[in-house]
């Protein structure tokens, strides 16, 4: 039996498979059910005691070379298989690289933005979750107004006094807060309503509200600052006209409609064959508003307009449903790569 032994670590020292083929038939002939060390070990029950100790010592120490052979051409194989698999070819075609793009909602705020900031109007920002002073009682609104009902507004339910903010005029409380007169600004943010959310309407949307405050404004400014954005924004053809109306926070109150940009004013089923459409929301600064944000109202007038930025996306893009904003759905993204 010991010639065996001896045998196999002569063959098993010479052994170099040219693959991993030759390398599994030999795990199989050497350490399967049917491979001869099972042989061996079969013979080895056989042997008298007094020959098993040194004999065992022999097959155990046959059985290690083997199973290190088997591993490190395991090895070899492997490193060989990784370097094919990371070999590059030059010569073939690369993988093509999508562009990135804006979202159309960012590509109107910075042309709204861009627009104000070339007139001196600076930019405000403050926080979403606003408290009732700086989103409603500050700007005039009554304890019943309708704003306030549930209906409206998301409201903390751990503290009432606390709300998603529903529009960034609380942003304009702040800076008429902190700042004296003149006053500049405009103030683009997220804001949020408890609204039904359609191809019209969503429970959050964007918001531009614009604010400027100084001696001797008047609606005559507001109607002007108004004009130059429409025909900056949309093209230098562009009309506007101010239909009255009420806000809490304006006296006068007004809302701005752009003669259509589909038909040009001619009439369509955009603008309900009107030739207008209404944008946004503006007037003259509430005397009440100054006067609570510690400013002045006998001495400083001012103007203040607010606009829906997927309102003017819409417009803008000749988008049809809303919601197409907030799916992030590629299809519709990816159009507005020439757009950056």
């Amino acid at each position: 039996m010991q010639d065996k032994i001896n045998k196999y670590f002569t063959e098993v020292d010479a052994f170099n498979p040219a693959n991993a083929e030759e390398l599994e038939q030999f795990r199989i002939s050497s350490l399967g059910r049917k491979g001869w060390m099972q042989d061996l070990l079969i013979d080895f029950k056989t042997l008298p005691s007094e020959q098993k100790r040194e004999t065992g010592k022999f097959l155990n120490e046959l059985k290690s070379k083997v199973e290190r052979r088997i591993e490190h051409f395991k090895n070899v194989f492997a490193s060989t298989e990784t370097e094919k698999t990371t070999y590059t070819d030059l010569s073939r075609p690369g993988i093509p690289v999508t562009p990135g793009a804006h979202h159309p909602l960012t590509l109107v705020r910075n042309q709204i933005t861009s627009i104000f900031q070339k007139i001196g109007f600076s930019i405000s920002e403050g926080p979403e979750m606003e408290d009732d002073w700086h989103n409603f009682s500050a700007l005039n609104f009554p304890p019943e107004h309708p704003a306030r009902d549930m209906q409206d507004t998301f409201f903390i339910s751990k503290d009432p006094d606390f709300a998603l903010r529903t529009h960034t005029s609380s942003v304009q409380v702040r800076v008429m807060e902190n700042s004296k007169p003149p006053i500049r600004t405009i103030s683009p943010g997220r804001v949020y309503r408890n609204e039904a959310i359609s191809a019209r309407a969503h429970c959050q949307f964007h918001q531009v509200e614009g604010l400027c405050i100084d001696e001797g404004i008047s609606f005559a400014d507001l109607k002007q600052t108004l004009l130059y954005f429409a025909r900056e924004f949309f093209s230098v053809e562009t009309e506007i006209r101010l239909r009255p109306s009420y806000f809490p926070f304006t006296e006068p109150s007004a809302e701005m409609d752009i003669s259509c940009t589909l038909c040009k004013g001619k009439g369509c089923n955009v603008c309900k064959y009107s030739g207008w459409t209404e944008i946004m929301g503006c007037g003259m600064v509430d005397p009440n508003v100054l006067d609570n944000c510690g400013i002045d109202s006998h001495k400083y007038s001012g103007f203040a307009f607010g606009m829906g930025i997927e309102r003017i996306a819409m417009l803008k893009y000749k988008i049809n449903d809303l919601r197409l904003f907030f799916e992030n759905d590629v299809r519709f993204l990816k159009q507005f790569i020439a757009g950056i």
